[in-house]
């Protein structure tokens, strides 16, 4: 059994507590669990609680009763968008060749870093590459129809004034650099490789130690996630839909598992076990 991160790896505090929070979904998350959590990264007790009371202050967590917190509002709505990992390929609808979507944001203004950094933000989380600068494309392929992709994006962060728009009568110069703005060949071998590294871990997983196999599963299936969040959910022939199934239900079931190596660990080291059902996720 190969041991992908044996040793505690660097984990950003805000990350392991939204994603505890997330996790736990309604239910108060005690404080001490969160210190618990922490150790298994070496996060120190009081670097969590300083986190704790910026993420409060920032309304991504609430107070629930002594000594505990849940999600808070803006908490909330990272935790929705993030949460549609799981039912991603019911956003998908059967591609027309030709038809794309796309975003003009070519007028806007270019000094406001943080609206930048959320407009790339938004337009990458729903797979659109850049055509030209200020003009972003995706195959017309997710969510009811380009009504529902415009607001999508401005959920996510995109500026009201963008243009977003269907583009459907390309010339054959234009058409052939948009279908080379994704490489067919890096996500489907990415699939393959990260399937079978969460396969093979979780061959051996019953062996490692409690406190190991929380740890590593929270990092591998964190990456896993991670890379559904921004996957461009691309049609064929872009790249191999099967492949990318085939991925989308290990990490359901590595999620799955997960869930329970956490909830085993929350249940050996403190009183109460605080996250919920296998359908959610477990870190």
């Amino acid at each position: 059994m190969q041991n992908f991160v044996c040793k505690p790896v660097k984990i950003d505090p805000k990350k392991l507590i939204l994603d505890l929070m997330l996790a736990a979904g309604d239910r108060p998350m005690p404080v001490r669990d969160v210190i618990l959590a922490g150790s298994l990264f070496e996060i120190s007790e009081n670097h969590l609680r300083v986190t704790l009371a910026r993420l409060s202050a920032g309304g991504f967590v609430e107070p629930a009763g002594r000594g505990a917190y849940r999600l808070g509002p803006s908490g909330t709505d990272v935790a929705t968008d993030v949460a549609t990992w799981r039912t991603v390929e019911a956003r998908l609808r059967p591609w027309q060749e030709g038809c794309y979507v796309a975003v003009h944001s070519g007028a806007l203004g270019r000094s406001d870093r943080v609206a930048l950094r959320q407009n790339e933000r938004a337009l990458h989380m729903l797979g659109f590459r850049p055509l030209e600068r200020g003009l972003h494309f995706r195959p017309d392929n997710i969510e009811h129809d380009v009504d529902a992709v415009r607001q999508r994006l401005h959920k996510l962060g995109l500026d009201q004034q963008a243009i977003v728009f269907g583009a459907n009568v390309l010339g054959a110069e234009h058409e052939a650099r948009v279908q080379h703005l994704w490489d067919e060949e890096e996500l489907t071998l990415g699939y393959q490789a990260l399937r079978t590294q969460l396969a093979q871990w979780l061959t051996g997983a019953d062996a490692l130690a409690l406190d190991v196999a929380a740890r590593e599963s929270f990092v591998l299936g964190g990456n896993a996630i991670h890379q559904l969040v921004f996957d461009p959910l691309l049609p064929e022939p872009f790249v191999d839909t099967k492949e990318r199934h085939a991925f989308i239900e290990m990490v359901r079931h590595f999620d799955d598992r997960g869930r329970v190596i956490w909830n085993r660990f929350f249940a050996f080291y403190a009183p109460t076990s605080p996250l919920g059902e296998p359908n959610e996720r477990p870190y």
